[in-house]
């Protein structure tokens, strides 16, 4: 009787052994954490954000602190916005950033807005930017000085989003075209053919212009030539200038007679 009496004893001993052991580990293995490169950790006792760890191994209290890790790499965030120029028409583009939250204001971003900031404050930002920017431009502008538009929607987005201590690096603002409506866009293309029609038109007139000037100054080359001629016909008494070219043509043939018996013509020569 004894000996079943002692086997059940032994078994609770072995249990409470078991369990104490098993709740030791789990004990001691959550009193540990690791934080990885590229990682911050936010201590939380009893629900208040107390610390900020930095990568490695940390300890914290069982049951009394949790811990919450955020990534501090670079993100990536794209957000769609829509506009209207300075002359009222409908811009859409695209803007996407490249940012990462500054590491030693976690425990101030977690308090104030939280981690959710792409959706929280990049989107938000992104379209009260583009629309104040914008609006400064004529829809025509915008095509023309879209480099000086991109800067100025950086530097706006930077500034606003690094009071919520998100930081956007160099060149980290890419915007895609600015997309106009269909109205606008063939209003566009009519302009350009029409731009395209009044130089090609601009060109005929200068080539025809040209081209009479070329005339005018041909012709007044002749008559300045028939000028010099008649002016050397008077200076030589006419007959004889006459004779002289008739000489200077003559081919050394005398021309056939068939006339009476009187003498053959010729151009008399002095």
């Amino acid at each position: 009787m004894s000996n079943q009496q002692n086997i059940p004893s032994s078994y609770r001993y072995l249990t409470f052994a078991l369990i104490v052991i098993i709740t030791g580990s789990i004990v001691v293995s959550s009193s540990f954490y690791t934080v990885k490169a590229g990682e911050k950790a936010l201590v939380f006792t009893w629900g208040e954000i107390t610390s900020v760890t930095s990568e490695g191994l940390h300890f914290k209290v069982p049951v009394m602190q949790t811990i919450s890790k955020v990534d501090i790499r670079t993100q990536k965030a794209e957000a769609p916005a829509q506009a209207a120029s300075k002359n009222m028409q409908t811009v859409s583009t695209v803007v996407t950033l490249n940012y990462h939250l500054e590491p030693g204001k976690l425990d101030i971003l977690y308090a104030t807005v939280g981690m959710e900031v792409e959706n929280k404050i990049i989107a938000a930002r992104i379209q009260e930017t583009v629309k104040a920017v914008v609006a400064r431009y004529t829809a025509e502008e915008l095509l023309t000085q879209r480099e000086q538009v991109k800067n100025e929607i950086s530097e706006s987005l930077t500034r606003q989003l690094l009071d919520y201590h998100i930081v956007v690096g160099a060149g980290g603002v890419q915007i895609t075209n600015f997309e106009f409506s269909r109205g606008f866009n063939e209003a566009i293309e009519d302009k350009q053919v029409a731009e395209q029609k009044a130089l090609t038109a601009k060109n005929n007139l200068e080539r025809i212009k040209v081209e009479a000037e070329q005339k005018v100054a041909q012709a007044k080359g002749e008559a300045e030539s028939i000028r010099i001629q008649a002016e050397a016909i008077r200076a030589q008494g006419g007959k004889e200038y006459v004779n002289l070219k008739a000489i200077e043509k003559w081919d050394g043939k005398l021309p056939i007679y068939t006339g009476g018996n009187g003498p053959m013509p010729f151009l008399e020569v002095k």
